[in-house]
């Protein structure tokens, strides 16, 4: 039951979040729009509806599909998440180096990676043909991971960009397509391919806000599949804890991780760079985003782990951005400096912190810039506007940290 109800509650999601007072807000002002898959608008055909309820919404081995569309997967032709991972290293004084990175050969768990909003397609679910946002964002997001993990992306009929802009359209059918794609692919992966290796699962933004529903019915609640949980991060995705606790909320189960080497745990934050509003989308369990109704009680508050010291305290960001895309990302021109690098990828050493903060009712990973002036690199101030904060680069300001954390867990998993 909690599940179908996040599942409605996806409906007002993105009908809030794409809106402003009572207006639809311009395709600039939203930030899932600026994300590094959205870069061309190349729908594949007219969406074909599907019926569901929730009631359809479980899982069975004999739920398991055959017909799985991966984006990702070992093996798989022109796979975005295995390819060349080296990045320019751009210092404060503008100078640069190159870091060499690639895939690792047998890493030893898994990532499940659900994207975040990004599919042009016109109609209100996305058809599972895979565009070159889908691949984009796959390359900027998660093809880092492959060096710590074999990446299974799934495909899925994601609310579409266009059905955000339009939120009169979508109905409670809609997302629950776009979870049972989420969850057929999980089955598939688990009946096919895991073979009980360890399993991160990764998602953002919508991806997020379907993983914390598959975890709550496929890992939470089921102890033989919770032991192979290594991780879960799920970033931007408000995902709620107990006020003052790290286990409770959306998760039974699965507290919060509170160092590099806890397995079995939830990373899981949304970055602003200066104090969030009070109707910011993120930190806060009363915002157009909670998915479950809590409201302002106080019982509740959305959950902040610091993927650079996950035990609390202030930590150095490693940020990884993708050089291709990347004035979509920025939602504005992208300076040359990082444009121009002959990488898939570029790195700003040093140049941001963050630590988790709470002030009036809301909870985020402030980010700071820790160098002055004279630093000729850009700072990523304005990246969004305040209710989203830094949303668009939740995952890639701290890329760094995310993967050596997953490096450190599965370590740890594997004893």
């Amino acid at each position: 039951m909690k599940r179908a109800i996040a599942l409605l509650a996806l409906v007002a999601i993105v009908a809030v979040a794409a809106t402003g007072c009572g207006g639809q807000a311009p395709a600039a002002s939203n930030p899932e729009a600026a994300s590094p898959g959205a870069t061309s608008a190349t729908p594949a055909g007219p969406d074909a509806t599907l019926a569901a309820s929730p009631s359809d919404v479980g899982s069975s081995t004999a739920d398991v599909p055959a017909d799985t569309v991966w984006l990702c997967r070992p093996g798989l032709a022109g796979n975005p998440c295995a390819g060349d991972l080296s990045a320019t290293a751009i210092a404060a004084d503008g100078s640069t180096s190159v870091q060499p990175a690639a895939p690792a050969k047998n890493p030893p768990v898994d990532c499940f990676y659900v994207y975040p909003t990004v599919s042009r397609q016109k109609g209100t679910n996305a058809t599972l043909a895979i565009d070159p946002e889908e691949r984009a964002v796959a390359v900027a997001q998660a093809a880092r991971f492959s060096q710590v993990c074999d990446v299974y992306a799934p495909m899925y009929r994601q609310l579409t960009l266009a059905a955000i802009a339009d939120p009169a359209k979508i109905g409670a059918i809609s997302a629950i397509v776009a979870y049972q794609g989420v969850m057929s692919a999980f089955l598939d992966y688990m009946a096919n391919y895991n073979h009980g290796r360890g399993i991160v699962f990764i998602g953002h933004s919508q991806g997020a806000f379907m993983l914390d529903g598959l975890l709550q019915a496929e890992v939470d609640s089921k102890p033989e599949t919770r032991r192979l949980l290594v991780s879960a991060l799920l970033l931007g995705g408000n995902v709620t804890v107990p006020t003052g606790k790290t286990v409770g909320g959306d998760f039974a189960n699965i507290p919060a991780c509170a160092s590099t080497t806890q397995v079995g745990c939830v990373v899981a934050y949304s970055t602003f760079d200066t104090t969030p509003p009070a109707n910011a989308l993120f930190g806060r369990t009363d915002s157009a985003l909670n998915l479950f109704g809590h409201g302002a009680s106080g019982s509740l508050q959305v959950l902040c782990v610091n993927p650079a010291a996950p035990g609390g305290g202030s930590g150095a960001l490693i940020p990884y951005l993708p050089s291709q895309g990347l004035s979509a990302m920025l939602g504005a021109a992208a300076p040359k400096s990082l444009t121009s690098a002959k990488t898939p990828f570029v790195t700003l050493p040093a140049e941001f912190s963050a630590h988790c903060q709470t002030t009036g009712g809301t909870t985020w990973l402030q980010v700071d810039r820790t160098t002055g002036a004279t630093d000729k690199r850009p700072s990523l101030s304005n990246v969004g506007s305040p209710r989203w904060g830094l949303h668009v680069v939740d995952v890639n300001i701290a890329l760094g940290n995310l993967v050596d954390l997953v490096r450190s867990e599965s370590a740890a998993f594997g004893r």
